[in-house]
């Protein structure tokens, strides 16, 4: 199977076939607790991967993005630290790259109101995520709800980063961003690179009991989603009552039987076969043995995971500390950069 970077110089070559330098990587998750098996599969996995193959790597904790849902200051707190922790054990380096906490960092915010200054909104209303999220706040959503994309676009930008690993909802984010970079340099001169993104070669995972939606921590089926702090129980009995359907052989057709489709994107994504790998191994057998297959697998690979998330969360204080030292790092990278902005939109 094609590792990201291989990936990256498949889509990205210049005109002389020379592969483009992966100058500088950035990426984000809200803290929303333990990932689930949708967020290992779709991001955490690609950045354990992507700091081995750039010198340059920045992983926020998005506690202010965070805020566009209500939350209880609490439960933000623990939940900070929960992903973190999860962060940590699916190996994540602090070492390897700068792993900060968004709010520690007050330049985003900075620029973000920057960026805003050049971003119309009948731009930022036509964006899927905030019609969808709109409708589930009652049509009554925030201003920070509305302009959040923008704050991505500041996240990235900040730190000139190149490239950004993203998820199929997240293209036209990116998208917002490079228009927004380009908008500034056309303004102020040359300034911003236009980041480019890395498409995660994982299939989207989907719920286990709606195979039509993606896997979700909000999901009120308590059976549709698999956290990586599941016990083995856990995890066999979610994949038992996973929703396929009546045909007992295992195939790949995510339009006639996303169900079993489902199931082995999830097989071939967790022990990193190709799907036609996948459906050769389990030539023979019928949904419901291939299920506990395919549970065994998750199983295998979250054990020494879940086993080190509670060390983790045992020792607050390092994790704090993990963030803190990380956002230490990134405020220098990051001031040159701002002060220079500062300066070309004429504050200093």
């Amino acid at each position: 199977m094609a590792t990201p970077g291989g990936m990256i110089r498949a889509l990205h070559r210049g005109t002389l076939g020379q592969s483009v330098v992966m100058d500088r990587i950035f990426s984000g998750i809200q803290p929303t607790g333990t990932p689930h098996l949708g967020n290992y599969l779709g991001a955490i996995q690609n950045w354990a991967r992507l700091q081995e193959q750039s010198s340059s790597v920045l992983y926020s904790i998005m506690d202010m993005h965070s805020l566009t849902m209500p939350k209880e200051p609490a439960v933000l707190r623990r939940n900070i630290l929960d992903t973190t922790a999860a962060i940590l054990a699916c190996g994540i380096d602090p070492k390897k790259c700068f792993l900060f906490r968004q709010s520690l960092v007050p330049e985003h915010a900075e620029l973000a109101w920057i960026l805003g200054c050049l971003t119309n909104v009948p731009r930022l209303l036509r964006l899927p995520q905030w019609k969808m999220k709109c409708t589930s706040q009652n049509n009554e959503g925030t201003v920070g709800l509305l302009t959040y994309p923008v704050l991505q676009a500041a996240d990235i930008l900040l730190y000139k980063s190149t490239h950004v690993p993203v998820g199929e909802d997240q293209v036209v984010h990116l998208e917002l961003a490079q228009d927004i970079a380009q908008h500034f340099n056309k303004k102020y001169g040359e300034f911003f690179p236009v980041p480019k993104a890395i498409l995660s070669t994982t299939k989207k995972i989907k719920s286990l009991r709606d195979p039509a939606v993606k896997m979700s921590k909000s999901d009120p089926q308590k059976l549709a989603t698999v956290s990586v702090a599941d016990s083995p129980d856990e995890i066999v009995l979610k994949f038992r009552k996973a929703v396929t359907d009546f045909t007992s052989e295992v195939t790949y057709d995510p339009v006639s039987r996303p169900g079993v489709s489902n199931l082995v994107s999830i097989h071939a994504a967790i022990t990193g076969l190709s799907i036609k790998e996948v459906l050769h191994q389990s030539a023979g057998l019928d949904t419901a043995r291939y299920k506990m297959v395919v549970a065994e697998s998750v199983i295998q690979k979250f054990a020494p995971i879940r086993n080190e998330i509670k060390k983790l969360q045992e020792d607050k204080s390092h994790l704090i500390k993990v963030l803190e030292d990380g956002a230490e790092k990134a405020k220098e990278l990051a001031a040159p950069i701002y002060q220079e902005i500062r300066r070309l939109v004429g504050f200093q």
